[in-house]
């Protein structure tokens, strides 16, 4: 990879809102190269997809969110590939990575309350022929999100209360 598309992807992951001529100024390259570097990264699958970093607990949607640890037998000819595809294809993941370790494959998920993603778990992905097992782990509190700290303050800027 080029050092001028090193430069662009450090910075559109810091901040996905820079513009091409925003980048191309802090290079000190031409707009022009920006956006051609920034083309030949999304047309060979460098760059997948320009996102938001939400910080839920400022919104009013209380969704809930639970990383599943999967264990599962892999297979012959695919290995991990084929149960790792079926899995992500579920509407309810949003991300899904094989790991080393206890366990193969981390899947996030997202509900609208425990009761849906316990569902999920017993009545979708459980019932995988190649699932072996799983442990559910809500997510209860984001203090830092791809690399950003996320606001640990209400809206009083008062700390939030571990008491019921």
């Amino acid at each position: 990879m080029k050092k001028l598309e090193t430069d662009i992807l450090k910075i559109l992951e810091e901040d996905c809102r820079y513009t091409p001529a925003k980048i191309a100024l802090m290079l000190e390259k031409t707009e022009k190269e920006v956006c051609e570097a920034i083309s030949r990264m999304e047309e060979s699958g460098i760059i997948v997809k320009y996102t938001a970093i939400v910080n839920g607990e400022r919104l009013s949607d209380e969704t809930v969110q639970a990383l599943i640890e999967v264990k599962v037998t892999p297979q012959k000819t695919n290995g991990f590939d084929a149960i790792a595809e079926e899995i992500y294809r579920f509407e309810e993941v949003k991300s899904c990575y094989l790991m080393s370790g206890g366990f193969d494959l981390a899947v996030f998920i997202e509900g609208k309350s425990l009761r849906e993603v316990a569902r999920f778990v017993t009545e979708r992905l459980s019932t995988l022929d190649e699932v072996l097992s799983t442990a559910t782990h809500f997510i209860l509190k984001k203090y830092k999100i791809e690399g950003t700290v996320a606001d640990s303050k209400d809206e009083n800027g008062m700390r939030l209360s571990v008491q019921p």
